[in-house]
């Protein structure tokens, strides 16, 4: 008798190639897990670790409350190192939606550490969750103190460009840009958020940027699913031409 492994690879192996060859469309809803895991004659709990294995691959994606529903090809995003945006293979058509979430609170825990102030500082958020039509794509949260805050942005907005514009005139010029990037599993949070597997791993990009005082003025968290997100980084070497005096 087939093991539970081996089934749920088959079961895999199944749904993925009836998606790969569009017997399966794009946006199209599952069957329930009762009825598939009829169909193939197993368990729920087998047929929801092979629907598992899908969803980390990002196949397929798992809506509370509604079902496992087929996804779109997963659009690539690419974090270019030392830049505040996010390259993504996009065209005019089907550029990803950003929406923004402005909120004033106090420094704690890890943000004290990142902008080098005390617990209990006057800071603000800018949650920027991108999607790809009604898919949540990256997320994204950025601190600055409070003082360098714009005070003229909306509680909600669609406009993460006009943000970032707003951020880069109230603050001194850069002199410093840190950069930590990470492979590792989702938080509970993020993968819900993000409408993730938890087996999926995320790119995590820790970024503090800072002016010629030293002073922190921002400090960014993104997290990038691992199967839409590539990092780029590019150094520039410079040449010292010696000379000598006569």
């Amino acid at each position: 008798m087939p093991s539970v492994t081996s089934r749920r690879h088959v079961i895999a192996d199944d749904l993925r190639n009836k998606i790969s060859t569009g017997r399966i469309k794009a946006g199209a809803c599952l069957p329930s897990e009762a009825q598939l895991a009829s169909r193939y004659g197993v368990s729920t709990s087998t047929l929801r670790s092979a629907l598992s294995a899908l969803q980390g691959e990002g196949l397929v994606e798992k809506i509370h409350g509604k079902g496992n529903f087929v996804r779109y090809p997963l659009r690539r995003i690419t974090y270019i190192g030392g830049g505040h945006t996010l390259r993504t293979e996009s065209s005019a058509e089907s550029a990803l939606r950003v929406s923004v979430r402005t909120t004033n609170l106090q420094a704690h825990g890890q943000l004290t550490f990142l902008l080098g102030v005390s617990a209990s500082s006057p800071l603000t958020e800018f949650l920027c969750l991108t999607h790809e039509g009604k898919s949540p794509h990256s997320l994204a949260r950025i601190y600055v103190p409070r003082d360098l805050s714009p005070t003229d942005v909306p509680a909600e907005s669609h406009c993460c460009k006009s943000v970032e514009a707003k951020l880069t005139e109230l603050r001194p010029p850069l002199a410093e840009v840190r950069e930590r990037v990470s492979a590792r599993p989702p938080t509970p949070e993020e993968a819900a958020t993000l409408r993730i597997s938890s087996t999926l791993s995320v790119l995590a990009i820790t970024r503090v940027a800072a002016d010629h005082t030293g002073r922190v003025v921002e400090a960014a968290l993104l997290v990038l699913p691992g199967d839409r997100a590539d990092a780029f980084f590019t150094t520039h070497h410079l040449t010292h031409e010696r000379t000598s005096g006569g």
